[in-house]
Order: structure tokens, then sequence, then C-alpha cells
């Protein structure tokens, strides 16, 4: 059984890896997940009785973070938290805090020293009972590196050796840390949210003959709605009814409208910008298109980079490591050289503060949930953040050909008459494929604008895999491939790729060459891949001269044709084979066929729009707009978040470190110790927040 619980109000990313362990470790749980960045909490067990499990997990929560409320997922709110009453409390402490440093600044005396000593103290238990509280439970479940404990044995301390004024501002410039922090994690989630865009929260549905407005999880499939202008698509359905222009901007990334009528698709999530629309459901709300995408973006970061691994471990030894140093600075000196034991007890503490690594913990995940979350505006669904990461690791891409770097459309490339016009030769074909559902007949008649007289065809005979022959006017055409001309008598001349030729008789007019021509983006987006080093290769089951046909015109390094869908695979696994460690292989696909290799990839990318099923549930990443650009975009966005990443663990590291070494020379007071904690945490978050605002689209100018 899986079950789901929000933790409203968890903004300790540290804390966040500590639940989750504890979670994990009893015994009923077989596997557990808390995603710090969606405050989501999953867990796998055997046991039926959700509500012990509920109680166990809310008794865990309460000894590290006894403010955190668990909810089931049916009673998650969006609503922002209540940062109010804390505000409140903070601007208290702080007035009571001045007065205090007046009045003891002022004329001394044993009346003023009192009245400060009251009003240090009030001030510091309004800011210090939520910590104390905190780090005592946390104590009681044996949980004794966290940051709660640690402010509590440093203001303790610093009452301990005659500093309250110090105690108190340190407690104050903390809860205000933590405040900003908690603010900053909410604001951080609300513009990813955004980004992502909102689930529609109403449907209109026909009823008994009359539209009623119900909750988009009540309309069951085979329902029919309607949206009116203005109003969100709250299910996947069919257009029955009426045509409009739909934004689909949340679902595709793609801000230019499209148009729909009758007949076709439409996903939930787009927005309807004009007429009125009915639609028959095609799927529940749970499997619509939004509710598939917002479910893959908030499991994403489930799926941990080795360099989150890695902090966590990490922090796991920091601190108990930290707090030893604390303890030997704060006793080796004085009992060695008989300084004073207050100097280093002080330097001690200061230490000790220092030592929180919450700093590093929330460094990683704020920013590939950043970095995911801007993904899906671009409508690039990523299943991980390590497959995020790997991305611009990649030193090998392997594409599908047909609907990947091709439209998957037939069109013709090129007119080749002999004795006749271009445009007679087009005419010709266009009637003698008139009554034929082929591809390549459908692109003839697409070429061919005038109307077509039916009348004029008799004796219509196609021949499979090969070609047709009918009368017009009487007189008998052929049409087909060079093996059906050289069946009738007829030389054909070469050509390149796939082509129809045309014979009046035994008379030859000439060739139309048909190709699956390249999507407008594939030739530059491949460019790029190259000049960043990396090696491309076309798979296809198409013929040689068509394979290399769209290899030229694309700059693909290497190609293979006439596959079938094992070849593909034995090929990626050659490939990935050839890769040194730490190098990651790409296959980009969208068919049926390739869901295979799409695993067998170290990054599957399928193309949403017009993929199967099977190859979008099988791939790590998913184009929403079957846009080739999209992996420039996707690359440009893995590298910067991986910058980012790297840059908020080197500051957080190098910025305790620094004031680490100021604290054992005395030069560093316990002020600068919260803001290595609290203070670079919230560096690090507003540093995650600009893979938000960077654009990582190709400007028309090339950049």
């Amino acid at each position: 059984m899986e079950l789901t619980f929000y933790l409203k109000g968890l903004d300790c990313a540290n804390c966040a890896a500590k639940i989750e362990k504890a979670v994990q470790e009893l015994d009923f749980i077989k596997n557990a997940s808390l995603n710090f960045s969606t405050q989501k909490l999953r867990v796998i067990t055997d046991n039926n009785d959700s509500s012990y499990i509920e109680d166990e997990i809310k008794k865990i929560v309460a000894h590290y973070e006894p403010e955190v409320k668990v909810l089931e997922e049916s009673e998650k709110s969006d609503t922002e938290e209540n940062h109010k009453p804390t505000i409140i409390r903070i601007v208290i402490s702080a007035l009571l805090f001045i007065a205090g440093l007046i009045t003891e600044l002022s004329v001394k005396s044993d009346i003023t020293e009192i009245i400060s000593v009251i009003l240090f103290g009030i001030s510091f238990i309004l800011v210090a009972f939520p910590v104390f509280i905190t780090a005592i439970k946390a104590i009681l479940s044996k949980n004794i590196f966290n940051e709660n404990t640690l402010m509590l044995i440093a203001s303790i301390g610093a009452i301990l050796i005659g500093e309250m004024h110090e105690a108190v501002a340190v407690m104050l410039f903390y809860s205000v840390g933590e405040l900003f922090q908690s603010i900053a994690v909410g604001k951080s989630r609300k513009s990813i949210k955004a980004l992502i865009g909102t689930k529609p929260e109403t449907a209109d549905m026909l009823i008994d003959d009359k539209y009623v407005t119900v909750s988009p999880y009540e309309v069951p499939i085979g329902a029919t709605i309607r949206v009116k202008a203005g109003e969100k698509i709250p299910l996947d359905g069919i257009v029955i009814d009426g045509s409009t222009q739909v934004n689909n901007s949340a679902i595709t990334g793609e801000s230019i409208p499209v148009n729909i009528s009758e007949g076709d698709e439409v996903k939930a999530g787009g927005i309807n910008l004009e007429g009125l629309v009915t639609i028959r459901t095609t799927a529940d709300f749970n499997s619509s298109t939004i509710c598939k995408m917002l479910e893959l973006v908030e499991e994403a970061t489930e799926n941990k980079t080795k360099t989150e691994n890695f902090i966590s471990v990490f922090a796991k030894y920091y601190t108990p490591i930290v707090v030893l140093a604390a303890i030997v600075i704060s006793l080796l000196p004085p009992l060695i050289s008989g300084a004073a034991f207050s100097e280093w007890i002080e330097k001690g503490l200061i230490f000790l503060v220092i030592s929180c690594p919450c700093a590093l913990v929330i460094s990683v995940p704020m920013g590939y949930f950043a970095g995911i979350g801007k993904a899906s505006s671009e409508g690039i669904l990523i299943k991980g953040s390590n497959y995020l990461e790997a991305i611009s690791k990649a030193k090998t891409v392997v594409f599908d050909k047909t609907g990947t770097i091709t439209n998957g459309e037939f069109e013709i490339s090129s007119v080749n008459p002999v004795g006749v016009s271009e445009k007679e030769l087009i005419e010709i074909a266009a009637y003698c494929e008139y009554n034929s559902n082929h591809p390549i007949a459908q692109s003839v008649k697409k070429a061919f604008t005038s109307e077509i007289a039916t009348e004029r065809i008799k004796d219509h005979t196609e021949i499979a895999g090969k070609g047709i022959r009918t009368t017009i006017d009487g007189t008998e055409y052929i049409c087909g491939n060079e093996k059906f001309m050289l069946e009738n008598g007829i030389t054909a001349n070469k050509s390149r790729g796939t082509s129809l030729h045309i014979a009046k008789g035994s008379d030859y007019l000439g060739y139309i060459e048909i190709a699956d021509t390249p999507k407008e983006t594939s030739a530059r987006t491949i460019e790029f891949l190259k000049s960043k080093g990396m090696y491309t290769v076309m798979l296809t089951g198409d013929n040689e001269a068509s394979a290399k046909h769209t290899a030229d015109l694309t700059g693909i390094d290497e190609y293979h044709s006439n596959l079938l869908p094992e070849d593909k695979s034995r090929i990626l696994s050659e490939k990935k084979a050839s890769l040194k460690k730490g190098e990651n292989i790409i296959f980009i696909g969208d068919g049926i066929n390739d869901a295979p290799v799409l695993a067998t990839a170290d990054i599957g990318i399928a193309m949403g729009k017009n993929g199967t099923d099977a190859a979008i549930e099988t791939a790590d990443v998913v184009f929403m707009k079957d846009d080739l650009a999209q992996l420039e975009t996707a690359y440009r966005l893995s590298h910067k978040t991986s910058g980012i990443i790297k840059q908020n663990i080197i500051v957080a590291i190098l910025i305790k470190l620094v004031i680490q070494v100021l604290s054992i020379l005395g030069l560093a007071n316990m002020w600068s110790a919260v803001f290595a904690d609290v203070g670079v945490s919230i560096l690090a978050i507003m540093n995650s927040l600009r893979i938000l605002r960077k654009e990582y689209k190709r400007r028309r100018d090339g950049t």
C-alpha cells in the first residue's frame, strides 16, 4: 500500500532528510521518500492501518519539527503559511531588546541593571521559547545535532559567561533569519508552481440536459462538458461542437495559440481564448495531461543526483565532527595555557553555531527543483533531478528519424518531368493517386491545388508495394516505383530516394521525389550539439537513400538505415559501451518501437505531442512540443542548474570555513555565526531562484 502525506510548514532541508531516514527505519515501512521541495512524504507499507501509520509519522515529525503539520494528501491546502504571529513576536522581542540596551547604557544603578535584565529576559523568552521546545524534543528523540539544539547550547552558554545581551541578540537574529528562510522557501515553491501552471478547479458538465458546475474529479470519461472563452479546459477530450483558439503554454511552453474545431483533440490545462466549445472527455481528471505533468514534476526531485546523495552523507558526518571540534576549542586552550575559560567557551559556541549543515543541505534540492520547474514551463518534463544533471554530461546523442528529426509527413521535394511540364506531371500523378490512401498519394494530392474531376478516372487498379494502373480520359497511365516501371517494360530515370515514377502507356513522363522533410529546427539543434562536443547518430528503418538524404540536410555525424527495433537497441548499446566513465548517451524517439531503446539510454527522451504512450512512459524526459530545439533548451538549463548548485555548495562551505577560522582567532562574533547558518541558507535559495528568471531558448539572433 502506498500513502502520501503533506508536511505543511516544512522549511528545514536538513530536518527533512532526518525525518525521511527515521520514517524509513520504521519496521512496517518498506520504502519512504520525503520531497523537501514539494513537502510530500510517500511511504510504501504492508500495514493496512493508515491511521496507525499516520500517528507514527506524526510522532517522528514532532521530534524534529514540532510546528509542522502532517496532513493526508486530500487535506493539502495550497494557502500560504501564516507568518503574522511570528512577525509580531519578533517585533515585540526586538523592541524589548532595544529598550534593554538603552536601559543598560543609561546611568548605572541597581534598578537599571534589574530593568535591563528583565527586558532582556522577556525578549529572550519570546524568541527563544519555540527554539527551546524544538531542541528539547529533538534531544529526547536522540536528535542532538540539529540547529535548534546548537542555538540552545550557544545562547545558554552566552548567558552563563555574562553576555546576556549577546544571547538575546543572537536568538533574535536567528529567529529573523529563520523567518526570512521560511518566506524565501515559500516564495520559491510558489514561483515554481506558477511556472508549471495550476489545475483547473471546475468543469461545466452536461447532466439531464443542463450544464452543472462540478469538480473536475467528478467528470467521467465520455461525459460532455463545455468551456467558455477565458476558461481553462478542465479535462482531455475531443471537440464535438464549436471552434476557438487555445493557449497551450501551460502544457507545451508554446505561447502561440492553436486553432481547434470539431474533431480536434484538446488537452486539460489549455486556455480557451475565443468561442464556446463543447467537448467529449477522453480521460478522467487524474489521467489528464495537466495532472500527469504536475505529478511528474512534483515526483521528479525524488530521483536524487549523486551530488544530493553526497551532500546528505557529508552533512551526516560533518556536524558531529565540528561539534567535537567546538568542545576541543572551548576546553583545550584554557587547560593548556591557562587562558580565560569564558573567552574560549564563547569561541567554541560561535564555532558550534556555524556547524549547522542546513545551508549545505538546502542548496542542492532547491536548485534542482527550480530547474525542473523551469523546464516544465518550457514544455519539457524531466522525471528526476538526476536526469536534469545528466543532460549536460552527454557525449553522444542518438536520434530516431521519422517524427523526431523529420516531420513524419511526406512532401514533394522535387519534380523531374520528361517531355511534359512540372504542372502537368503533378496533375497526372494526382489523378492516378486519387483513389489511394497511401502516404505518398496523400502528399501528391496535397500538392495539386485544383479540383479533381473524378469522372475522368476509370479502371483504377492498385498493386500493393509497387504502384497504380489507371485510365484517365481513355488513356492508360502507370504510377509507381522503379521496379514497377521495369515490370511494365519502361526504363525509368535514376532517383536518389523515395520516388513516384509516371508513364503514359509505354512513354516515360518523369518522376516526383517524395521526402519526409527535416523539422525546421533539426539542423540548427544538431549544429548546437556538435558545437558542445557531442557526437550525433541517426537510427532509422528507412532505406539508405532516404537516411543519407536526411543526414546530409541536418549534418548528422553518423547514420544507420534499414534497421529493425532490435537493431536500434544493439547499436545504442554499442555506442554506450564505447563511452568513458561519467559520459552519458541520449536517445530521442517517439514511436512504440522506440520504447526499448529509450530504456537502454542514460537519458531517454520522448516526443510527447505525437509520441506513443509507451514511449512517454518509458522516457526519462518528455518534449511536449515535438521540437528538437527543446534539446538545446534542456542542455542550457541543465548546464545552468548544475553551475548554480556548485556555486551554492562552494559559497556555503567557504563562508562557514572562513567564519570558523575567524571565530578561533577571536575575530567573529555570534552574529557572524548565525549568518553562516541562516544567512547562507537564504543566499542559496535566492541564488537557486535565478534559474527561473533566465531564458534558455535560442533567440532569433542565434544567441
